[in-house]
């Protein structure tokens, strides 16, 4: 039933695209007053960008919430508001989607393979990735099973390790049959 009201929200919804600089860039409007971008790559029509936006309580437009992809790098040049600037080491958590399956990457994690664990919250719908060492932790929720109110199963998930970047894998196969 979620599945269907998310159809019938996408049906309805005002939508514009456009084709520049190799990328489908599909804008829609929601009848609810959120906003939704998508950017595909032409030639693969995979997806590289989805980012929201939505009116505040007193109805001005926050920044763009990235759901999949990464942030555009700041120009270079352009004087920021604030001037401390984040560590280059720190991890950089991002999502990349494939046809098969929802994709994360956390980069810049020296730690081998067997000190990560990915765990799976049926109670709260979320994941999780700890380390043994408690170096790191973080929690993340899947909207697209949100959206939909499926149900995350950890049979599902998987990672891999390589050249400090942490690839955890949804594998989508169990709701697509």
């Amino acid at each position: 039933m979620a599945v269907q009201h998310w159809l019938e929200s996408l049906r309805a919804a005002k939508k514009t695209c456009i084709l520049q600089d190799g990328r489908r860039k599909v804008h829609f409007l929601f009848s609810d007053g959120k906003e939704m971008a998508e950017e595909y790559d032409h030639k693969t029509h995979e997806l590289l960008v989805r980012k929201w936006k939505q009116k505040s309580a007193l109805g001005a437009y926050g920044q763009w919430l990235i759901e999949v992809g990464e942030a555009a790098p700041p120009v270079v040049g352009v004087l920021q508001p604030d001037f401390l600037k984040e560590n280059s080491s720190n991890p950089v958590f991002m999502r990349k989607d494939t046809k098969t399956s929802f994709q994360w990457r956390i980069r810049n994690l020296p730690y081998p393979t067997e000190v990560y664990s990915v765990t799976a919250d049926k109670k709260e719908r979320c994941c999780i990735v700890r380390t043994t060492n408690k170096k790191y932790y973080k929690k993340f929720s899947i909207p697209d099973l949100d959206r939909c109110q499926l149900d995350l199963d950890e049979s599902a998930l998987s990672f891999a390790h390589a050249n400090n970047t942490l690839i955890i894998t949804v594998s989508i196969d169990q709701w697509t049959d």
